[in-house]
């Protein structure tokens, strides 16, 4: 039976690597992203900046050097001590100009932790400047608290849980961006880490079994689906990519590559659902082996419609996981279009706006289809091999 599981798990691989190569060519009959605009550089380049820690001691808004720098701008007189680096314990003032803009403000208090901008060399500073708030440390220490509780409370499987994850996040920093920023194919590669991260995820916490392999049939299906129709529906209605400022940017990147947009929306789409897809898969899995072991000879209409029943619960939860984390992160957007009232065909038909409308519907459908895809093929195997 392992014999034959194992023949399964490669045909598996190789259909969703078929599957890919298709994917690819659909995206390159749409149009590319514009080749990079080239930027010149100066002549003669200024030094960059030398980063530091530092400490805020004292911070006064001085009201007699208001629109010293223009009209509206004021003046925050800062006193910082370094904490890091070969200038450790040496104290600057700095002039922190204020132009009344809350998004490139930095208004500090004392002892706040920042960061600074330190001009010229270790022997002969010529400026220091505030770049930002010091935020690692808390980051750091919410990540502690994450991983210390998945790990007491989940034990071995939080522990599991933790060394996948991690996996998951090398994949994608090491192999996905490099890869596409030296001009591999997006679509490719977004489908070779997830058919890692869900083999490697699936086969750690729930080991090699015919449980296993149904939970990563409908993952990967799932993932796919969600991934063809955006690729499918990006194409027909002429979605650009270029729904936000970072995907503009990369028009500046250093990097000469020509980006294929319908592939960096399918990649998107496949890291971004693949998560909650996973979690359905697994989840409709373990309760079919968990029927099939309690009820060794129950009939395989009732086990489908058990898989289905607890499908259908998870399936009603999960989709609106998705569509409230889109929704979420475009609370700000939302509430101006309250503010200006614009007509809905307006608001629909925005780039920005059909972008999002896609992913969140494309991963909510592809986690739809997870369930049956998931109970069929843990019914077919379950009883197949018993």
């Amino acid at each position: 039976m392992l014999k034959k599981i194992t023949i399964l798990t490669l045909l598996i691989i190789l259909l969703t690597a078929s599957f890919g190569f298709a994917a690819e060519d659909l995206a390159a009959a749409a149009d590319p992203m514009p080749a990079p605009i080239e930027v010149f550089p100066e002549e003669e380049p200024m030094a960059e900046p030398i980063d530091a820690r530092a400490v805020v001691l004292e911070a006064y808004i001085n009201p007699d050097r208001d629109e010293e720098y223009g009209v509206g701008s004021q003046i925050q007189e800062v006193t910082v001590e370094i904490t890091s680096g070969e200038l450790d314990g040496e104290v600057f003032e700095i002039d922190n100009i204020l132009m009344g803009n809350p998004i490139y403000d930095l208004i500090v208090e004392p002892g706040d932790r920042v960061l600074v901008g330190i001009e010229g060399s270790f022997d002969n500073v010529e400026n220091v400047h505030l770049t930002e708030y010091a935020r690692d440390t808390y980051l750091y220490i919410l990540i502690g608290v994450f991983i210390l509780l998945l790990i007491v409370i989940g034990r071995v499987k939080g522990l599991k849980s933790v060394i996948t994850l991690g996996l998951t996040l090398l994949l994608i920093l090491r192999v996905l961006i490099p890869g596409i920023l030296q001009g591999y194919s997006p679509i490719l590669l977004a489908i070779l880490i997830s058919i890692v991260v869900t083999l490697v995820t699936i086969f750690i916490i729930s080991g090699f079994n015919i449980k296993s392999i149904s939970a990563i049939v409908g993952i990967l299906g799932g993932v796919f689906i969600a991934g063809i129709i955006t690729l499918f529906v990006g194409s027909i209605a002429n979605l650009t990519g270029f729904s936000s400022e970072e995907a503009m940017m990369l028009l500046f990147i250093p990097q000469d590559v020509e980006f294929n947009v319908q592939g960096l929306l399918f990649a998107g789409i496949i890291i971004g659902s693949l998560g909650a897809v996973m979690d359905v898969g697994m989840s409709i899995a373990s309760a079919i082996q968990e029927v099939k072991n309690a009820h060794p000879e129950i009939p395989r209409k009732d086990l489908i419609r058990s898989g289905f029943n607890v499908g259908r619960d998870i399936m009603g939860t999960m989709a609106n996981t998705l569509i409230l984390a889109y929704t979420g992160s475009a609370i700000p957007l939302l509430i101006l279009f309250t503010a200006y009232e614009p007509s809905l065909t307006d608001i629909i038909n925005l780039d920005i706006i059909a972008t999002e409308v896609v992913r969140a519907l494309a991963g909510s459908i592809g986690l739809i289809m997870t369930v049956p895809i998931t109970v069929f093929t843990g019914t077919f195997l379950f009883e197949r091999y018993k």
